[in-house]
């Protein structure tokens, strides 16, 4: 079966709908999340206060719980559900790496979410930069949104550079071992990470669940809750680099050598774009993708 019948073209509709639906669920959600502290996690005067002040539904309630409304109770709901949708639709480029298990749908997603959060936070700072240039009225929330939306950016691309093996790696002696050598390396570093992952969550769980409870907030005009929701999320997704990595370790197991060079940063597809766009008197027919230049290397050994 070939590549394209496996993996149907990425871009398609639904690759944006169901991203930029999981951000406004999770959105909304993490902006009434202190409802559901309140419901579920006892009464707390100050916090009754700060989620007064950022109920964007105060008006609509529930029977269900005396600070959770409908709205929240459906936000709760879909964004699980979004996320199964979303790693299950998802489709991978051409150039990214071929490995499709269900870890790594979900990180693909993660990825596409990300790339959504990336527009989405350009977006905040030009609209920024048009009303305090242009207009001289500039907003008091864009700064702590714009870092608010980076920290999360920061965090889930990294868990997608771990699916797509893009992290910068060292391969000089890398590649001068025997395969079994290799697997030993790959061994070691993902027990590294899994270590590194464990006392990370051992020292940090304590203060990420503190700040989480009390929703502690960044202190500024807009005071958005920056700590309250970075500090968990760090450890959410370092474990999920973790899972990834030894999902990694599997799948690359039987994999067969490869050869690095500067070449593989180079997309075959992109090359045949341009060799179309540009023709002979251009680039030519010289081909410089991955494949061909370790082609190339073997027929010279």
């Amino acid at each position: 079966m070939s590549d394209a019948t496996q993996h149907p073209k990425s871009g398609s509709l639904i690759e944006w709908v169901m991203p930029l639906a999981f951000i406004a669920a999770a959105a909304w959600l993490t902006w009434h999340m202190p409802a559901f502290i309140l419901d579920f996690g006892g009464p707390n005067d100050q916090l009754s206060a700060l989620y007064a002040s950022l109920d964007l539904t105060p008006n609509l309630h529930t029977p269900l719980t005396p600070n959770a409304d409908i709205i929240d109770w459906i936000a709760l709901i879909s964004v699980p559900i979004l996320f199964v949708f979303g790693a299950r639709t998802v489709r991978r480029a051409p150039m990214e790496f071929e490995s499709w298990r269900a870890a790594d749908r979900s990180s693909v997603f993660i990825g596409r979410v990300t790339m959504m959060l990336v527009v989405l936070l350009t977006s905040v700072m030009m609209f920024e930069v048009v009303l305090r240039y242009v207009f001289e009225a500039p907003t008091l929330w864009a700064n702590e949104l714009s870092l608010w939306l980076a920290g999360f950016v920061f965090l889930c691309a990294g868990l997608y550079a771990m699916q797509q093996r893009s992290h910068i790696r060292i391969f000089l002696l890398y590649d001068m071992m025997p395969r079994g050598l290799q697997r030993v390396c790959d061994v070691i570093s993902t027990l590294l990470i899994v270590t590194f992952t464990f006392f990370l969550i051992y020292g940090g769980y304590g203060e990420a669940f503190t700040k989480f409870m009390r929703w502690e907030t960044f202190g500024t005009a807009f005071d958005p809750p920056i700590p309250a929701t970075l500090k968990p999320m760090v450890l959410i997704v370092v474990a999920l680099v973790a899972v990834q990595a030894v999902v990694n370790l599997f799948s690359d197991w039987n994999a067969e050598p490869v050869m690095h060079s500067a070449a593989d940063d180079i997309d075959a597809d992109e090359i045949e774009r341009l060799k179309k766009a540009v023709g002979a008197d251009g680039i030519g027919d010289m081909d410089v993708t991955r494949s061909a230049v370790q082609h190339t290397k073997a027929g010279q050994d």
